[in-house]
């Protein structure tokens, strides 16, 4: 059986969800990830009755919340340390309260998965923004575990090694990877495909995603369509499969308009195509 497919659709106020949900399925898609950057959103069951009714009405599934979180965030190796996540001490302890609310809205649409980036975790496990960061982290997936909830760490700013030390610092067991198969890459962090092999075990949800290294040292570096950058998703998709890997193929391309539609279904067929050819290998 082919693992699902699903997209990632952002959830604003003014967002239809139906429609969005409507469009996914018109691509054969079976579920996506909401993400989530108005906390606003996540007090007012007025967006939680909205996504109950567009998964009701449409048969349509979310597989995960994607929560960010206020303040300043930029997506770059000089600023990023300072803005992106629980790391920046100026900000953590109103993201901590913004996660638990992103908890709550959970509970109430019937999700099971909470998604963030943590941001840039030191590898240092004596600095103090690691352990303030296990410590804020401790706190809200011990109140996820209270709810059945599981807490997933988005790849991206931290080594593997370094979000395996954290995982294993914080001491739950209701904690896995969204596994971005570009992110690693396009922050110079590591080999997608190595990558699993340390943390491979906690990785319950993906991004599909391609990209190229950085190249300048201060910029990220490029998204490109998925099959065209580093990340080798056809090894990837089977290493993978040997671990027993039970989630959601959810594809992201971080653009918009028409070329973004056509690179969701060129990564949807060659997601579908490298399931085939590992059916045909078993068989």
């Amino acid at each position: 059986m082919n693992q699902p497919i699903g997209i990632l659709i952002g959830y604003k106020k003014h967002t239809n969800l139906i429609e969005e949900f409507k469009k996914a399925k018109e691509l054969k898609l079976s579920s996506c990830q909401l993400c989530m950057w108005d906390v606003s959103m996540l007090e007012d069951d007025t967006y939680a009755n909205e996504v109950k009714e567009a998964m009701e009405s449409t048969d349509f599934s979310v597989s995960a919340i994607w929560v960010g979180w206020s303040g300043p965030k930029e997506w770059n190796f000089t600023s990023g340390p300072a803005t992106i996540g629980l790391v920046p001490v100026a900000y953590r302890y109103e993201r901590m309260k913004e996660l638990i609310k992103a908890s709550d809205f959970a509970e109430k649409v019937g999700v099971k998965r909470i998604i963030t980036h943590v941001g840039f975790i030191p590898e240092n496990p004596d600095h103090p923004d690691f352990v303030g960061t296990v410590s804020a982290l401790r706190f809200v997936i011990s109140y996820m575990k209270g709810k059945g909830q599981y807490f997933l760490f988005e790849t991206g700013q931290e080594t593997p090694v370094t979000m395996l030390r954290t995982i294993q610092a914080i001491g739950l067991d209701n904690i896995g990877i969204n596994f971005d198969t570009a992110n690693l890459i396009l922050y110079g962090k590591a080999n997608t495909l190595d990558a699993l092999d340390v943390f491979g075990q906690y990785v319950m949800e993906t991004h599909i995603k391609d990209g190229h290294y950085p190249t300048d040292g201060l910029s990220l570096g490029k998204e490109v369509p998925a099959g065209e950058g580093k990340a080798n998703l056809p090894a990837v998709i089977k290493k993978l499969s040997a671990l027993g890997f039970g989630g959601t193929y959810t594809i992201e391309r971080e653009i918009s308009g028409e070329e973004q539609i056509r690179d969701i279904i060129r990564a949807r067929d060659l997601l579908l195509q490298l399931m085939e050819n590992k059916k045909s290998i078993r068989t």
